[in-house]
């Protein structure tokens, strides 16, 4: 199975995707930050304001709660010394009538008293509990009673927690919609003749005030949330002004860079954008004078290395013919002389491939390179570029098997571009396969074939995958050839992938081989999905760590997966 399928998509986490948000838009993070900014800043100031004014009107109505209480109180302890009942019944009567008179007529429930027996109070005639509102119980809590009967002469005050579900009555729900509200507590002891020490508090519920916070809670939340989209409105209107010109430079740079030189971006004004835009205006108008500096320069250079090359066909040949003649008559001659004109014929064969090589190097250079594609079988190719090099693998004991799926492997290729391709693989591996076994595999799908070969030699450190197609690179320089190369096939062999819109990628690791992988297009130009053969061995390491770079030389569209 090929292991470069295609990802299926997977649904992204919603934190990654919110990672994606805020690092692919600066303008986006700007009104963000701003946003956030203010919403910090706006609940900051907006909590310490709304706390001035809770504490405010809650100071309010401890004053005016206070004030109240002391009046009524007055009223209270008048009633009860001029009162002259002597039983008890009819003094909790009269008790009754006069803490009855001190709460509002209903159905007003701003107030509530509360008329109780001191904590102190052990007298056997002391009167009855009278709560006023609806009241099923005092809600006055015990700390505050303690605090009234250890300082008879003063009024006590609290801010309690008022449950109106206590309440006989229907109103059990303030405006809020919560049935507790704070509420002030204002206590004081009246002493009753006869009956002893007596308390007497009155409840202030805080329902006014609550709707007043309430509205004010309102009020602010609905300027926040206008204030918020104010802000997210200006610093988007702002941030639009810096990365509007941004983005245009970031456009033109994108079609200098696919070649179009004669882009410029759009210049006016004096401010920073305007200086922004001209210096990279300047910077384009250099670089495009340097590009055409270099590009008149490569075009003299292959012009030089072409013409070179073919200047030096004449000579060569007739030096050709000169050695050849000394290397057939070189048994006549003595040992020394012999020995010399073998070694002249074995580098002027090399030196007539060095020149082919550069032929064709300065052809892909000026793009004068064409396919000559015919529909073969690309195992037949394999099993015959194996038979050019098996003089060479026999040498140097290295076996080579072919692995072919057992059907034709049909593809329209150039068959002496393929050829050429596979032969430099080929005596690459047998070059560096330490006389270990090389393995070829060839394979195809719906829309590739590929030949992968593979040795067991010395492999390739990291990173020698991705420079092992440069020309007269050599993996370790201290390392002689043997085979005469010229340092210049897998250079040629990349260009005759790219020429066929396919692959050469390379995958390697120390002690454990080399894998070369050629994938093509069945048709000239095709679409590949993926490639039919894997190109980092089952056996072999899976981790980044150990995995050396891949090559994929060609930039592609659709024809990479």
């Amino acid at each position: 199975m090929p292991d470069d399928r295609p990802t299926p998509r997977r649904r992204l986490h919603p934190l990654r995707w919110l990672t994606g948000l805020w690092r692919n838009s600066l303008q986006r993070r700007v009104v963000l930050t701003t946003v956030a900014c203010g919403l910090l800043a706006i609940s900051v100031v907006g909590t310490y304001i709304y706390q001035q004014i809770a504490d405010g009107l809650t100071s309010d109505r401890i004053k005016s709660a206070e004030v109240e209480a002391r009046s009524l109180l007055t009223d209270a302890t008048t009633g009860f010394e001029n009162n002259s009942t002597q039983g008890l019944e009819e003094l909790n009567n009269f008790s009754r009538i006069q803490i009855q008179k001190l709460a509002p007529p209903p159905p007003d429930l701003t107030r509530f008293v509360v008329f109780t027996p001191a904590l102190t109070n052990r007298s056997a005639s002391r009167l009855s509990t009278v709560v006023t509102g609806g009241l099923t119980d005092s809600p006055v809590p015990r700390d505050l009673r303690e605090a009234v009967d250890a300082d008879p002469s003063r009024q006590r005050t609290a801010v309690i927690s008022f449950d109106r579900s206590a309440l006989l009555t229907d109103s059990a729900q303030d405006a809020s919609g919560s049935s507790t509200v704070p509420a002030v507590v204002v206590g004081a002891q009246v002493d009753v003749r006869t009956a002893g020490v007596h308390e007497l508090f009155f409840i202030y519920p805080m329902d006014r005030e609550q709707n007043t916070l309430a509205l004010v809670r309102r009020v602010f939340y609905l300027g926040l949330g206008a204030l918020l989209t104010m802000l997210a409105l200006i610093a988007w209107l702002t941030s639009r002004q810096v990365v509007r010109p941004v983005q245009r430079a970031a456009d033109v740079a994108e079609r200098l860079a696919a070649g179009n030189l004669n882009e410029r971006m759009v210049s006016t004004g004096a401010d920073e954008m305007a200086v922004l835009g001209r210096s990279f205006n300047d910077m384009a108008d250099h670089l495009q004078s340097k590009i055409r500096q270099l590009e008149e320069l490569s075009q003299v250079q292959q012009i030089f290395v072409s013409d070179v090359s073919h200047e030096l066909r004449t000579p060569l040949t007739t030096i050709r013919m000169a050695a050849d003649v000394m290397h057939a008559r070189r048994a006549d001659f003595a040992p020394e002389l012999a020995r010399s004109a073998e070694l002249l014929s074995t580098e002027l064969d090399r030196f007539e491939n060095l020149l082919t090589d550069l032929l064709e190097i300065s052809r892909f250079d000026a793009k004068a390179a064409n396919l000559e594609v015919d529909p073969v079988d690309l195992g037949g190719v394999v099993r015959r570029s194996v038979q050019a090099v098996s003089a060479l693998a026999v040498a140097k004991g290295s076996p080579v098997r072919v692995e072919t799926p057992g059907v034709d492997v049909i593809a329209e290729i150039d068959v002496r571009r393929v050829e050429r391709i596979l032969r430099n693989l080929l005596v690459n591996a047998i070059e560096h396969g330490e006389g270990l076994p090389i393995v070829v595999s060839v394979a195809g799908n719906e829309t590739a074939v590929a030949v992968a070969v593979r040795d067991q030699g010395v492999g390739l450190r990291p990173g020698d995958a991705a420079k092992v197609f440069n020309r007269f690179w050599r993996a370790d320089p201290a390392r002689a050839r043997t085979t005469g190369g010229t340092g210049l096939g897998l250079a040629i062999s990349l260009e005759d992938a790219r020429l066929h819109h396919g692959w050469l990628e390379a995958w390697g690791r120390p002690g454990q081989g080399t894998v070369f992988r050629l994938t093509l297009p069945r048709a000239p130009g095709g679409f590949i999905e993926s490639s039919p053969l894997h190109l980092i061995p089952a056996a072999g390491a899976h981790t980044e760590s150990d995995v050396t770079t891949k090559l994929r030389p060609v930039k592609r569209d659709r024809t990479q997966p």
